[in-house]
């Protein structure tokens, strides 16, 4: 054979049914999470035969990496998407048939969505339409009555004045104590609380640090759980004195805890009786902040003379997280005119994300929101009350 001639390519043949059957089956597993969406009794058999199980195995692989396997698999996809769109676009304009080519090259694109949000669909959202917490250990109430709201906040602020000057702190009171520390007691911190609640049971995989952490502050989020990983994902760049609640918050999702203020909640809960004083005071403070929110409105008095009784570690801590925030919406580079593009588009962006998960919670049954980060209030008043 003559070296020269063309080699035949040797190309794989997808039949045509196996290929519709390809594209169809996403949207199938779409439509069916839509259908049986409004009944609980479907979603919470889901929640438990299928999203429970799978995100468990697919935490246990990812935890084989120290670093956030999402930070990665987002990462790539970012890349990938705007590596698909330019050479879709060059592709289209080089070639006849234009609207044949398009077509050719977005429905690949559509159907890898499509199966994104498909198994998302299954593995998450379908937790915000079953059961939550609250109804299954019989916690969802009725309202806070003011007296209880003023006798729990009381409490936290007592146990928050306890543990706050025993936290390893610089010569200015400012917080210092190890992160890296504070994660590896992580995966304790829930062997109390399980003995009250059994359903919080099971194997929890340690919390990953993330590398893009300063975009979590800018956009003013302080961990995400990820179900495609099955990870817990914390910014580390956040004030070191509540990340033990945040960890706490994220690990009750890895439990099954679906809705926002259950997991605020939950992660609490599991913080102050934990037996570890970090986590304990990370949860007193948090509540607290909760607590004290609620009460402003419900009886200024009564949250004057709180805050009056607050010692010197827990308004320093108090206001550090205050200004830590703060600081996250402007820019300080020593040019003004970049300091205000910057401040401005950080601002944009940190509103746009609001919005947008904002109108996701909602979407999925979540009627408050990102409001629901604070309706925890009800359920810590009825607990500790």
């Amino acid at each position: 054979m003559n070296s020269n001639e063309k080699q035949p390519r040797f190309a794989l043949k997808i039949p045509r049914a196996v290929y519709i059957a390809i594209c169809v089956l996403p949207a199938v597993l779409t439509i069916l999470f839509y259908i049986l969406r409004p009944r609980p009794g479907a979603m919470e058999w889901a929640a438990v035969n299928i999203s429970a199980p799978v995100r468990g195995a697919l935490g246990v692989i990812s935890s084989v990496y120290p670093f956030s396997l999402m930070e990665v698999v987002i990462t790539v996809a970012i890349i990938w998407v705007i590596y698909y769109i330019v050479r879709t676009i060059i592709v289209t304009r080089r070639r006849r048939g234009k609207l044949k080519i398009l077509g050719k090259r977005l429905l690949p694109f559509f159907v890898a969505v499509l199966y994104v949000w498909g198994i998302f669909c299954w593995l998450w959202n379908s937790g915000y339409h079953a059961p939550g917490f609250a109804v299954k250990n019989g916690l969802a109430g009725q309202g806070v009555a003011v007296g209880d709201l003023i006798a729990v906040t009381r409490l936290f602020a007592e146990h928050a004045n306890e543990l706050a000057p025993g936290m390893d702190r610089d010569e200015d009171g400012r917080y210092i104590g190890n992160r890296r520390e504070m994660l590896s007691a992580s995966t304790g911190i829930y062997r109390n609380i399980v003995q009250e609640f059994p359903g919080l049971g099971g194997r929890l995989n340690r919390p990953k640090p993330m590398l893009f952490s300063w975009l979590m502050s800018r956009t003013g989020y302080t961990g995400v759980y990820f179900a495609l990983t099955g990870e817990s994902n914390i910014n580390t760049r956040t004030p070191g004195f509540l990340m033990p609640a945040t960890v706490a918050h994220e690990l009750a999702h890895q439990r099954g805890v679906f809705a926002e203020d259950e997991a605020n909640f939950v992660g609490i809960a599991a913080c102050v009786t934990s037996g570890n004083a970090v986590y304990e005071y990370a949860g007193y403070l948090m509540g607290l902040m909760y607590l004290m929110g609620a009460l402003i409105s419900a009886d200024y008095s009564a949250w004057a003379e709180i805050s009056e009784s607050l010692c010197y570690e827990v308004s320093f801590d108090w206001q550090e997280n205050y200004e830590y925030w703060e600081s996250q919406k402007t820019f300080d580079t020593g040019v003004a005119f970049l300091d205000k593009i910057l401040t401005a588009m950080t601002r944009t962006v940190s509103d746009a994300v609001d919005s947008v998960y904002d109108g996701y919670l909602k979407s999925q049954n979540q009627e408050l929101g990102l409001r629901s980060y604070g309706a925890c209030v009800d359920l810590l008043v009825g607990y500790f009350a």
